[in-house]
């Protein structure tokens, strides 16, 4: 089995794995409209995807969830696999083309992609309409509080 860990605002714990979060909003792999739930394949990397997006660094009471799934249910996307385009801020189209394209097809329940912070370490995309996706297991919410040094 494997594992990633998806971080979320307390207010945010129960609708985590709905995917309309990143459907209102859109992100570096999906398009406004386009359900998937981001995550991240360890607690720091989820920590520093979190704390990128903090503009400004504000303080929220975060919880974050480990969740565990087959190998099996993965589409790998590789560094050389994208496009060069791939890291600019904000995401291009490139990547939301990429992400969209898969979680309508369905052909995995997770995509798994390369950190645009670090891209030697991965996040995963996971598709909630995918029905694979009822068959993770999904752990209890525990608090995570950021050091402040981070913040300052």
């Amino acid at each position: 089995m494997l594992e990633t860990w998806r971080m979320v605002k307390e207010k945010h714990v129960s609708m985590a794995f709905s995917g309309e979060g990143a459907a209102r909003t859109g992100g570096r792999w999906n398009s406004r409209g386009v359900a998937v739930v981001y995550t991240s394949a360890t607690r720091s990397l989820a920590a520093l995807e979190t704390l990128v997006h903090m503009n400004p660094h504000v303080m929220f009471n975060y919880r974050i969830i480990r969740i565990e799934f087959d190998e099996g249910w993965v589409e790998r996307l590789s560094l050389a696999a994208l496009p060069s385009d791939w890291k600019m801020e904000p995401p291009p189209l490139s990547t939301r083309q990429l992400g969209d394209d898969w979680a309508r097809s369905s052909r995995s329940a997770m995509l798994a992609v390369p950190s645009a912070i670090i891209p030697d370490e991965t996040n995963y995309v996971l598709n909630p309409a995918h029905p694979d996706f009822k068959r993770v297991t999904i752990s209890k919410p525990v608090p995570f509080n950021f050091d402040l040094r981070l913040l300052t």
